[in-house]
């Protein structure tokens, strides 16, 4: 379908909604039981499903879904588990109802939320307890809670293939099967037929880390009956989880990931699978057909589903440039969508704002599965957490107003402290330093106003009035290096004072409490009640708000990276991560560049010394208002970038992140 085509279609896809849904929602709801659905005379934010059905007496059971792939070689289809809980009155009174979807390869080996919660069974095998709240929160409210099992993992059948058509079929036949499209079974080896009759096929998927992925991915094949997801944290090119242009992030690849979420049975029969995984993910950081087919974001284009994205844009497991890329190419096709940015790192909001996410989830899945003409799609686009606690909405994210604004480096009084400006440099002037593979982007930040041979730094004066940068980044560099190989960071830097989320801290900027609160019903098994958060903060000298790498070798292509020529200047792009942040008046803007970003990227082969041509570099920065509001910004001052003795205080230093995508990472 053509863009301008597939937008309007989607602008107009909240009314189709509501008026189909209208009577499958009158019809699901006892009455008096909930709030008024699309078609009733009352105000429209009323609408609000109700917990009246007996979570204790709900049916729980499992089905095998027939995934019609044979990723473990035996000769036959793989067959998935799939654990459900739905309440019994629905069932009872011949109503269907829609379902809310968590597919996860964690549920056995690394437990899923703040409190590492693992599935659990009796003795009979039938599912006892369902991590996370989902369950007791929603199934008194007339949902259905879906827990699959990827391939590989747990109770199902098949090979783990990290984001591969292993894993994503594993939760699209579900929504297959959900729809009457599918086949399910009421064992793993049996052949009785179990269906889902009881389901309306309407399916939302939520999820953080690999789980939002697995919602991100299934979203992009643009099956039928998944009307929303609610990706957290999540990946949208594993590529970009493992590389950035060659520079590699990690010192392992998806075969390890494999290895760790795989059941023990499936580590025996996927050794194939898992030499697959080596072969096609080679540690030079070429873009290979294995990571092509695990890129979402091209096939934006098939997304017919709602988008609620999640991300702490100080995640250092599952970088924001992943929400980023995705975030653009859906706004490209028009996908009804809605967005939070916290100042956390890998955290859920569950964990961060818990209930003002609990109430806005649950309208989401009402309005989006049930129908309900609540207001949620009309109220503003995003919600930015400005200071701890404290947020902010735009009706659209980013504003209208903000436009790429091309920041030139200059030399300033002492080598390696330059200027930030919108004019260029002359040609011929540079900037010099030695990738220092000890040091990383909080040594830099630190000494901002300090010579040092490790880095080279460019800073605004102090501003006259805010600036807010608000999207994704670039930074363009032509360098020479002294050695055969390089990699270069790059971060954005608010020079000034603050109290900010920790993110660098174990819990990631908050800290867990002993106390519970309790969302939704429990059982004697499955308890709603999880421990309480609050943010863990850090008073701090400057912030680092965006970063990104990539292998000079990677100069001529994303793809492949080449040895380069000592003594020969080359021009790369780096992407930085999506973010939005406001420099405050009074304080500076800096853009710091340098080699190895210790624990956030491995180092080269050798130690280059890299000399920057700042005429041919540029950062260009998606700034609200554009070039007009920086030079507001900057109007009247006069002071210069000089170096000053003290050093700066931020967080502590980057911890090395096992590459566990929501997992246990810490």
């Amino acid at each position: 379908m053509p863009k301008r085509a597939r937008g309007a279609r989607l602008t107009c896809r909240s009314l189709v909604v509501a008026a189909s849904a209208a009577l499958m929602a009158v019809s699901l709801t006892p009455t008096g039981a909930q709030g008024a659905p699309v078609g009733e005379s009352r105000p429209v934010y009323s609408g609000e499903s109700r917990p009246v059905y007996s979570y204790e007496n709900a049916i729980r059971e499992s089905v095998w879904v027939d995934t019609r792939l044979d990723g473990d070689g035996d000769g036959k289809s793989d067959r998935v588990a799939v654990d459900i809980v739905r309440p019994r009155e629905p069932a009872q009174q011949g109503r269907k109802i829609p379902v809310i979807m968590d597919a996860s390869p964690y549920y056995s080996c690394c437990g899923r939320g703040n409190e590492s919660q693992k599935k659990t069974y009796d003795a009979h095998g039938n599912p006892v307890l369902f991590p996370l709240y989902y369950d007791n929160y929603f199934v008194p409210r007339g949902y259905a809670f879906v827990a699959v099992d990827l391939a590989g993992t747990n109770r199902s059948d098949g090979c783990v293939d990290v984001g591969g058509r292993f894993d994503i079929q594993s939760a699209k036949a579900v929504v297959d099967w959900l729809n009457g499209r599918g086949r399910g079974y009421t064992t793993r080896t049996g052949g009785e037929r179990a269906g889902a009759g009881w389901s309306t096929g309407d399916t939302g998927m939520i999820g953080k880390s690999y789980d939002g992925t697995i919602a991100n991915g299934v979203a992009a094949t643009g099956v039928e009956g998944l009307k929303t997801i609610v990706p957290i944290g999540a990946i949208s090119s594993w590529y970009d989880y493992y590389f950035a242009k060659g520079a590699p992030l990690y010192n392992s690849g998806p075969a390890r990931l494999s290895d760790r979420v795989e059941s023990p049975e499936a580590r025996t029969r996927c050794q194939a699978v898992q030499q697959r995984l080596v072969d096609g993910a080679p540690r030079t950081g070429d873009l290979t057909r294995l990571w092509s087919e695990r890129d979402y974001v091209p096939d934006a284009d098939n997304v017919g589903a709602s988008v609620f994205a999640v991300h702490g844009m100080q995640d250092l497991n599952v970088r924001s440039k992943h929400f980023g890329q995705w975030w653009d190419a859906l706004a490209e096709e028009g996908v009804e969508r809605k967005i939070w940015l916290s100042q956390t790192g890998h955290v859920d909001p569950f964990d961060f704002r818990r209930a003002e996410w609990a109430a806005t989830l649950h309208r989401w899945f009402d309005h989006y599965l049930l129908g309900y003409d609540n207001g949620i799609d009309r109220e503003p686009m995003a919600d930015i957490e400005r200071a701890p606690d404290q947020w902010s909405t735009d009706r659209v994210w980013p504003l209208p107003a903000t436009d790429t604004t091309s920041l030139r480096p200059g030399r300033g009084t002492v080598a390696g402290v330059g200027t930030l400006a919108l004019k260029p440099a002359r040609p011929g002037v540079t900037e010099t330093f030695t990738d220092d593979q000890r040091l990383d982007e909080t040594d830099w930040a630190a000494q901002s106003d300090r010579s040092t041979p490790s880095k080279a730094g460019f800073i605004t004066p102090p501003l006259g009035s805010d600036l807010r940068l608000s999207g994704s980044s670039k930074v363009t560099i032509t360098a020479t290096s002294s050695t055969t190989s390089a990699h270069l960071s790059a971060v954005l830097v608010d020079l000034g004072p603050d109290t900010i989320r920790d993110y660098a801290a174990a819990g990631e900027g908050i800290t867990t409490l002993a106390d519970r609160t309790c969302w939704g019903a429990s059982t004697g098994g499955d308890s709603s009640c999880f421990k309480e958060t609050r943010a863990h903060t850090a008073a701090v000298d400057y912030t680092i708000f965006s970063r990104g790498w990539a292998d000079l070798g990677n100069h001529a292509s994303d793809a492949t990276g080449r040895p380069l020529t000592p003594g020969r200047p080359y021009t790369i792009t780096l992407d930085l991560h999506a973010s939005d942040h406001v420099v405050p008046a009074g304080h500076r803007l800096a853009l710091i560049v340098g080699g190895t970003d210790r624990d956030l990227i491995d180092p080269p082969a050798t130690t280059p010394v890299l000399t920057l041509d700042l005429a041919r570099t540029a950062a260009k920065l998606p700034v609200v208002g554009g070039a007009p509001a920086f030079v507001r910004a900057t109007a009247g001052s006069t002071e210069a970038t000089d170096p000053r003795e003290s050093r700066l205080d931020g967080v502590a230093e980057p911890r090395p992140i096992q590459p566990i995508p929501g997992g246990s990472t810490r």
